[in-house]
């Protein structure tokens, strides 16, 4: 994302602001002194360096601001419609009456306001320099109007120039501003459907007005690039979509956490959209699912996903078309929806060029973890236990620039003496010129911080915030989620006292990583290969390995870490990155006489046991060992949730018949049948096969008397191919007859002229 300097005046009570000394807004100082910014209109999202000047003349103050999608923006912030199918179907067929619409009037420091329709479009040649943004004041809905936070109208249809918007959001800002007025003190609405005030054509006969303007979006998409074939294939299952957390995140429009609301996919409990763009146009991918866990595709339901010429977060830089945040997703991809598939039953003219993409490209990421006090599990499945205290390299890939550090710490048993074991207790990581992230476990119990560049992030009103190079997500103070452009997922999870790290890496870093989670290439056996390229064997004993994993300190010169405190820089910047006086214990003993062996032993069985055995037993805490176990088994489901699967696409049914099953993956069987007067030709059941092929041979219906036809004309042509075999027969019989003939007259002459 470019960035600029924004410098903000703050004057009087009703202060001037000034954005990249070209920009004017106002700003204010609340009854408690402090001063308000009004952010100027943007087309970006993400955080927003400003110069503060307090006279007009000397900027000598800074700080940044966060711009945010507006779908992301909490609804305390915006207006909210109080049936917002009403206001986008407004129009059609039995919707009418009044629209409501409401907001928190302590938001706008003003008695009375004003609410307005503000249009947004996106004009100039497709893909060119001139491809521009635009935002515009269309008209005013209600003037001088109580700021009493309810705001209700009977919709009139507009006068033709404005008529012809039909996407935009509702703005309430001070009566005393002039109609229109850019950068004051205001709430929006999210973008919507501006159906309620379109012309007498659409309300006369909606369906037909709605078809005419799909069939335009036709023509237009048909003159403009095509991105499918550059855009992500969908993971193949629902349990893949929630796993691969560094490509695919939540799509807010339909999540199975917040009840599975998915107004614009029937069918589907669970949405993801690829979190990065597709690198020439910057298109979006969506993956919808079922609750069996299966994709749902629009060849098969109106619910199903689909790809975006604008993807919906926007991306980078962002400011122009198609790379509007939310906006261009309307323009080009949502209003068309409403055009083709909910303002009239024309589907198949947006699915064409709007189809779900299947799965059979798609190659899970591979995870690795660090958990407990801490125990490591390598990218290729290699267990072990490094009770190290100091700063160490987890992950580094020079081809992409990725480096991931993690920081340990001695734990401390209950009475607060410290324990022969450790804890992870911060991770830091950078891919390429992308900004600093650092995680690390806070003072509160499982609670996590996030630091940007050394400067803490704050998640106290946004989940999701974008950075230089880099995404953060963070739901609730235990978890937090870090994604890279190269697709890298890294997952860091408070629980029990200690941190748990898991990191997703993409197929492209197979053969690229080293550091103390391996070599990610399918052979465990050269896991542990030390940073001077040697290797260890996997059965080398406890002291060896600790070795082999106090090579993978860092320097300082390579470090990602921060340093703002007297311990930090005493224990970890002045010290060596690897303490080699802390020498923990290499091995719990099982003591029959421990009372704490045989709850020990009930609690620790199965997979993930002997981690759980060690840390319940050297931390003298059943919690900690249960903790550990959980963190294991969790690392498990994400390892099985990831597993290949092998898919062999969409199958069409066939022409004046249908099929039953939607399900596309090895072992899933589809059927097919034929409507009345017709026969089933090809095969009536097909499997999806380990290969990715599926058995049989392609169905077709056949009308009945097309068949009699057919096998009449077959009959027909049988019956002359005989004739002409016959004839030619006959004909090839009565040549050698004939030279017969001739050869035994030559032969007489010859006899007879001996004679």
């Amino acid at each position: 994302m470019a960035k600029k300097d924004y410098a903000i005046h703050l004057i009087t009570l009703h202060n001037i602001l000034e954005f990249n000394s070209e920009i004017l807004t106002e700003g204010y100082v609340d009854e408690n002194g402090v001063g308000h910014c009004i952010t100027p209109l943007l087309y970006e999202s993400g955080w927003i360096p400003f110069e503060m000047s307090t006279d007009g003349v000397n900027y000598d103050r800074s700080g940044r601001w966060l711009s945010v999608h507006h779908s992301k923006l909490s609804p305390f912030y915006k207006i909210i419609f109080a049936n917002a199918t009403q206001w986008q179907y407004y129009g059609t067929p039995n919707v009418s009456g009044d629209l409501k619409m409401i907001w928190i009037p302590s938001l706008i420091k003003a008695e009375r306001v004003n609410i307005e329709l503000w249009g947004y479009n996106e004009t100039g040649k497709a893909y060119s320099a001139n491809w521009e943004a635009e935002w515009k004041y269309l008209y005013t809905v209600g003037r001088d109007v109580p700021n009493n936070g309810v705001f209700s109208f009977t919709p009139q249809i507009a006068e033709h120039l404005y008529s012809l918007w039909d996407l935009g959001s509702m703005r309430v800002s001070p009566s005393t501003k002039p109609d229109g007025a850019r950068d004051v003190n205001a709430l929006w609405s999210g973008a919507h459907a501006i159906a309620w005030h379109l012309e007498e054509a659409f309300r006369k006969d909606s369906a037909g007005w709605a078809l005419e303007k799909c069939i335009n979006w036709d023509k237009e998409e048909k003159a403009m690039p095509n991105f499918l074939t550059e855009i992500t294939d969908c993971p193949c299952t629902l349990a893949q979509a929630r796993a691969d957390t560094g490509r695919f995140h939540t799509d807010y429009g339909c999540d199975i956490e917040a009840g599975s609301l998915c107004i614009y996919h029937p069918g589907a409990v669970h949405c993801v959209r690829a979190i990065q763009g597709s690198p020439e146009y910057g298109a979006g991918q969506q993956c919808c699912y079922d609750s069996t866990g299966a994709q749902v595709l629009t060849g098969d339901s109106i619910g199903g996903s689909t790809p975006d010429r604008g993807h919906d977060w926007g991306e980078p830089p962002y400011k122009k078309p198609p790379r509007v945040p939310g906006f261009s997703h309307w323009k080009y991809d949502v209003i068309s929806f409403y055009y083709c598939c909910l303002w009239s039953d024309n589907c198949k003219y947006y699915f064409t060029h709007r189809p779900s993409s299947d799965c059979r490209t798609y190659r899970p990421p591979r995870a690795a973890a660090v958990l407990g006090d801490p125990h490591f599990i390598t990218f290729d499945g290699v267990t072990f236990t490094f009770n190290g205290k100091g700063e160490y390299s987890l992950l580094h890939s020079s081809d992409y620039e990725l480096s991931v550090q993690g920081r340990t710490e001695p734990m401390k048993f209950e009475n607060g003496t410290v324990a022969m074991a450790t804890r992870l207790s911060s991770v830091a990581m950078r891919e390429k010129d992308s900004d600093v992230i650092e995680v690390r476990l806070r003072d509160q119990v499982d609670e996590l911080q996030v630091l940007m560049n050394q400067q803490v992030l704050s998640f106290s009103e946004q989940k999701w915030i974008d950075l230089k190079g880099v995404f953060v997500f963070s739901p609730k103070p235990t978890d937090v989620t870090v994604m890279f452009p190269s697709g890298t997922g890294v997952e860091v999870r408070a629980g029990g006292g200690v941190m748990t790290l898991t990191i997703l890496l993409p197929h492209d870093l197979q053969n690229h990583t080293q550091g103390l989670l391996g070599t990610m290439n399918d052979e465990p056996e050269d896991d542990f290969t030390s940073s001077n390229g040697v290797i260890i064997p996997l059965n080398s004993s406890a002291q060896d390995i600790f070795t082999y994993c106090a090579g993978w300190a860092i320097r300082n010169e390579t470090s990602l870490f921060t340093y703002d405190s007297t311990h930090l820089l005493n224990e970890y910047y002045y010290a060596p990155k690897h303490d080699p006086s802390f020498i923990p214990n290499f091995s719990v003993t099982e003591d029959p006489e421990d009372p704490l062996l045989e709850p020990t032993l009930n609690l620790c069985a199965g997979e993930g046991a002997s981690f759980c055995k060690y840390d319940a037993l050297s931390m003298r805490s059943l919690e900690q060992g249960n903790a550990t176990l959980l963190a294991y088994r969790s690392h498990t489901s994400t390892k099985k949730a990831l597993e290949p699967v092998q898919s062999c696409g969409w199958l069409s049914p066939p022409n004046h018949g249908w099929k039953e099953g939607t399900l596309y993956l090895e072992g899933a069987t589809v059927t097919f049948s034929c409507n009345s007067g017709y026969r089933l030709y090809g095969s009536q059941e097909r499997t999806c096969q380990a290969g990715g092929k599926w058995s049989g041979q392609d169905t077709h219906c056949v009308a009945d008397n097309t068949l009699a036809i057919v096998l009449g004309s077959v009959g027909a042509v049988l019956a002359l191919v005989v004739m002409v075999i016959a004839i030619a027969v006959y004909t090839k019989k009565q040549k050698k007859e004939a030279m017969k003939q001739q050869d035994d007259k030559v032969t007489y002459q010859q006899h007879g002229s001996h004679l």
